[in-house]
């Protein structure tokens, strides 16, 4: 795949760029890992300074950022700011915390382990590879960084060929903040260019945010080097609706949840699981409120949907529309392209699906929601654990023991109530069975790049 900007907007080639030469590959690992050895040296302190700088120009540079990110990968402008924003946000998230993640913890009883003191100690395990995907170009990279560097790792990031503008923004951000030279490098290579970066033995560990057949790649090539890998793939998310529900509340998150970020989310609900007793009421407000959305320009303010990413992105979608529609799939909204220049598709709802159709157990990357009509809970989770993935999921109920029985009972790396999933730097996120393993943010996702070292004193 060419490295190069595209309009997704327009379907125009924007700039190419020339995939780094094998030579200035290894420059870059080579500026990362002294990088390294001077990063684990400085102190909390002084890395929180440089991270507070950081954020200080994410902040400042908002407008002009959201700008690149919008035409780089189309998403609404209003959704480009807030992606910068928080980046920011978790940048002095990690810049606060982090000494206290990490602090040194100590025995309480000593004598039981024949000592005069023991305990565990964190430490950094060095350079970290970053492979990342499109969607939220900054914030997918960013919320690895942050956590990464302020416990004294490095990064490589090998961003995704169609962001390459947004990949070398972040090759010199923590270094305008303050970083020593080469803490966080941006590596311009290709899909098959990755096994060798891994396979450096100055790389300790990898991470990977984007498909399931990347991450079985990624994981394969790490394992054979007995390396560290945190993975975070796909998802096809149940938002499950029963009857105590506050249901035109369910049916306006519903939409953000599903169009927000054109769609484009591992975590948008896509799966909508409705009670039979509110699946007439929920349909109706849902359907109504995705017609109503306003596709167009992303630059626009007003835009509610823009473009997909990619023109392979469209077709993919399409292509599950197009086969469950065959197989006798009844279309409530949308269902096709617009007519138009670029890769758009309208907001499309499907009901009356079957087992046979791709949509029921694929992941569906586009504004295009799939509703089912369950008879009771048990149904409810039986189709919401019928994939094979198990990144987050959504439940409306007010019932308090039922909430209690959907958290028991999903198969998935979180559980958001009467709400829909986001992502905060005070959450551990990360998913279960193909979605991935390994978690990212909070308190758990600085430690997974760093070695837990017991000490022992006699």
């Amino acid at each position: 795949m060419a490295i190069a900007t595209i309009n997704p907007a327009t379907g125009e080639t924007v700039e190419t760029f020339e995939a780094h030469p094998a030579d200035e590959v290894q420059r870059r690992i080579a500026q990362a890992f002294e990088a390294s050895q001077k990063l684990r040296t400085t102190n909390y302190a002084q890395r929180a300074r440089w991270m507070h700088a950081t954020a200080d120009l994410l902040e400042a540079e908002v407008d002009k950022t959201a700008e690149m990110i919008t035409i780089e990968m189309g998403k609404p402008i209003a959704q480009s700011r807030a992606e910068v924003l928080k980046c920011a946000k978790n940048i002095r998230y990690y810049a606060d915390n982090a000494e206290s993640f990490l602090a040194a913890e100590e025995l309480a009883d000593p004598s039981s382990v024949t000592a005069s003191a023991a305990g565990t100690v964190w430490q950094p395990l060095g350079v970290v590879l970053a492979v990342m995907p499109w969607n939220y170009p900054l914030w997918q990279v960013i919320r690895f960084a942050a956590p990464a560097l302020m416990a004294g790792n490095t990064g490589l990031l090998k961003h995704a060929s169609n962001v390459p503008r947004s990949a070398l923004y972040l090759d010199d951000l923590f270094e305008r903040g303050g970083f020593p030279a080469g803490s966080f490098r941006t590596l311009l290579i290709g899909a098959g260019d990755v096994a060798a970066v891994i396979e450096d033995s100055r790389v300790t560990a990898v991470t990977l945010t984007g498909s399931e057949p990347a991450g079985r790649s990624v994981a394969g090539i790490a394992g054979q080097q007995i390396k560290k890998a945190v993975l975070e793939l796909g998802g096809s998310d149940p938002f499950v609706v029963m009857p105590s529900a506050d249901i035109e509340a369910a049916a306006t998150t519903a939409v953000k949840a599903r169009i927000s970020n054109n769609g484009q989310s591992c975590i948008a609900g896509k799966r909508f699981i409705v009670h039979a007793d509110v699946y007439d009421e929920f349909t109706r407000l849902f359907v109504a409120k995705m017609n109503a959305l306003k596709v167009g320009d992303p630059l626009d303010e007003t835009t509610d949907v823009g473009p997909l990413a990619t023109e392979s992105g469209r077709t993919d979608v399409a292509e599950l529309v197009d086969d469950a529609v065959v197989k006798g799939a009844e279309v409530l909204a949308g269902g096709s392209a617009p007519d138009r220049a670029g890769w758009y598709y309208n907001p499309t709802v499907l009901a009356g699906l079957t087992d046979e159709m791709r949509i029921v157990l694929e992941e569906t990357f586009g504004p295009v929601a799939s509703v089912y009509k369950v008879a009771d809970r048990e149904e409810a989770v039986r189709i919401a654990n019928q994939t094979t993935f198990g990144l987050s999921s959504a439940v409306w109920s007010n019932d308090p023991e039922e909430q209690d029985w959907f958290v028991a009972n999903l198969d998935a790396g979180a559980v958001f109530l009467n709400g829909m999933t986001v992502s905060y730097p005070e959450l551990p996120f990360g998913g279960i069975k193909d979605s991935g393993y390994g978690r990212e943010l909070a308190a758990a996702g600085i430690r997974e790049f760093c070695n837990l070292k017991t000490v022992w004193k006699a």
